[in-house]
């Protein structure tokens, strides 16, 4: 009994799923099942539409409904929370070669105002009068730095391009106390001084030495940037000080 049950549970969720690939169930009203279909499919599709607002006008009404067609059939979720359904849809967009390069990376930078949006309000310890020079900066969590070879910022229905710029488009993303979240351009410096902050508990005299040795530069002639960099954005509240000595130590 129970294994017919089951049997005929999966008949259902397959073909409401995917109804092309997989018969009905045999004794269920053809109209029932695409009430199913419906009230399934279309919460899905609605909550990923409202998530992704410029992605679903860019790629029109017919492209969309495709792709969520695709992403609802094939694609398996690892979470049952629908707050990160927009995560799994950025995690299908990226194994779809097939689509244009922007589309991956324009869901993903919409995804990433959920994610702060959504993000802890906890910070990491830290000293806020830490020397930034020879203390460890301690990055908020609130604060993410992002490369995009495409340009995600001036993506829309109006504006589809054809082929990715050389230079790449480069963003800060942070929420600020009023949870409001703002992205900025950034120079190519600043954006790989936030990364090495991201990546490596490193001083920020050590920071300026990595840097200084990707460019292939003295570590001097990039100090007084880098730690003007360093004040900037500990007076945005992207860099919250420095480590505490104890923990510095432990």
């Amino acid at each position: 009994m129970a294994e017919t049950l089951r049997a005929q549970q999966l008949c259902m969720t397959g073909h409401i799923r995917d109804p092309q690939a997989n018969p009905p169930p045999p004794g269920i009203e053809a109209r029932r099942l695409a009430v199913y279909r419906q009230l399934f499919f279309g919460n899905v599709q609605a909550l990923l539409a409202g998530s992704f607002p410029v992605l679903h006008a860019s790629l029109g009404a017919g492209q969309w409904l495709a792709l969520m067609e695709d992403f609802y059939a094939r694609h398996r979720c690892q979470t049952p929370l629908f707050t990160e359904v927009a995560g799994e849809l950025v995690d299908y967009l990226q194994q779809r070669a097939d689509l244009p390069g922007w589309v991956a990376e324009l869901a993903h930078y919409e995804w990433i105002e959920t994610v702060l949006l959504l993000g802890d309000d906890a910070q990491p310890e830290h000293d806020p009068e830490g020397d930034l020079l020879e203390g460890v900066p301690v990055l908020s969590n609130l604060a993410l730095p992002l490369a995009y070879a495409w340009p995600v910022s001036q993506i829309g229905p109006g504006h589809l391009p054809q082929e990715a710029p050389v230079e790449p488009t480069l963003l800060l993303a942070c929420r600020g106390s009023d949870h409001d979240v703002q992205f900025s351009r950034l120079a190519p410096l600043a954006h790989a001084l936030l990364m090495s902050l991201q990546q490596h508990a490193r001083s920020g005299r050590e920071h300026c030495a990595a840097l200084a040795a990707v460019v292939g530069v003295e570590p001097a002639s990039l100090q007084g940037q880098a730690l003007q960099l360093l004040n900037q954005l500990k007076a945005q509240n992207v860099v919250l000080g420095t480590i505490p000595v104890g923990i510095e130590s432990a």
